[in-house]
């Protein structure tokens, strides 16, 4: 029975799941009609290896209306702020010390919105380079078809061992968790962004009480496309005009990306975890248990979950030019990330919390 169980999930998933596994859509090149004024705000603190090239990317943005970037040091040690060079559309705040209750990203976010005041605010992180066309594309997925808000899983660092064992397969199980079909349909209350690139109405941001109305948030992204959705449309899909320049060379750096947020993700329930672990097996461990011990059409019904498993990973292979022998590997892959996600509720049992650019937060 088993087996068959199996394979009606991985039925289940590949056709009624909002075809997360498309690796879609991709945003093309194209041109606003209207070029509403854009703040673009970027948070940094500790970001000097990267801020001037992703500065730089902006301030080349073909953009035929007016922006401006403004880059928020929160409290950097390394000499962000300097390393940003200066330039006319430039403007390099220093963010106050972060109050109680806030994370340290929205809160020099929320410096830089203050800041600003145009109709349209483009949040993007300090490690990620844009291409020249790529304000202008968001601006003309945000007129048309009219939405409040867009966003884009950019292109992750795939180039170190690790990153390619790892990176696709963080895209591949963001895509399962929040099918980009359903975040993009209105009629769907599935709500998700990818923080590293998102464009919002200034409107749209007060509507739901500014920053502040998610202050707290450490999956500040998902939040915040949650609250925008109540009220409005949302878009998600891929980036082929941005790209993040962070580095993850081992294992460890991905566990610890994966650990700071994982069980925030399960709002801190054990039986949520529990509950994780045993769909987890179902959905990978199981098919390939059955597929090599089973018998008779059990075996088979596992042995097709495990083809239908593969194959769905394939596109998100293809996105990040990795070899598709991967695919094999996606069992022991779900078991490292489900690993991390222990491995972060241990922390936070532990009272250790979530710890990221120096900042340790209960």
């Amino acid at each position: 029975m088993l087996g068959y169980l199996c394979l009606a999930i991985w039925l289940y998933l590949v056709f009624g799941h909002g075809r997360f596994w498309r690796s879609g859509p991709e945003l093309a090149p194209s041109r606003p009609r209207a070029a509403p004024a854009v703040d673009v705000v970027v948070p940094a603190r500790d970001e000097a290896a990267t801020i001037a090239a992703v500065i730089a990317s902006l301030l080349a943005q073909d953009y035929p209306g007016e922006f401006r970037v403004i880059l928020v040091d929160d409290g950097s040690s390394d000499g962000t702020a300097q390393a940003a060079g200066s330039a006319p559309r430039l403007t390099v705040l220093t963010a106050p010390p972060k109050p109680p209750g806030w994370s340290g990203k929205l809160w020099a976010l929320s410096q830089g919105v203050a800041a600003g005041g145009a109709p349209v605010i483009l949040c993007t992180d300090a490690d990620i380079v844009h291409d020249p066309r790529h304000l202008a594309s968001l601006v003309a997925r945000l007129e048309e078809p009219a939405v409040d808000l867009v966003s884009e899983m950019v292109r992750l660092n795939c180039t170190s061992l690790a990153e390619r064992a790892l990176v696709p397969a963080f895209v591949y199980f963001f895509q399962m968790l929040y099918p980009f079909a359903r975040v993009n349909d209105p009629g769907s209350r599935v709500a998700a962004a990818a923080g590293g690139t998102v464009l919002i109405r200034r409107e749209a941001l007060e509507r739901i009480g500014g920053i502040a109305a998610i202050r707290g948030a450490l999956i500040d992204d998902v939040t915040l496309a949650r609250a925008v959705k109540r009220g409005g449309a949302v878009y998600l899909g891929h980036s082929g005009l941005a790209a993040s320049i962070r580095p993850y060379p081992g294992a460890g750096d991905l566990w610890r990306m994966i650990a700071r947020t994982a069980f925030t993700q399960l709002d801190y329930s054990a039986v949520l975890l529990l509950l994780t672990v045993a769909g987890l097996a179902l959905v990978w461990w199981a098919p390939v248990a059955v597929a090599l011990a089973g018998h008779g059409g059990a075996r088979w019904a596992a042995v097709g979950a495990c083809v239908l498993a593969a194959g769905s990973y394939l596109p998100t292979l293809a996105r990040y030019r990795v070899s598709p022998l991967w695919a094999l590997a996606l069992p022991g892959i779900a078991a490292f990330y489900m690993a991390a996600t222990i491995g972060s509720a241990v922390d936070h049992w532990r009272g250790a919390g979530a710890t990221w650019k120096r900042r340790a937060y209960p």
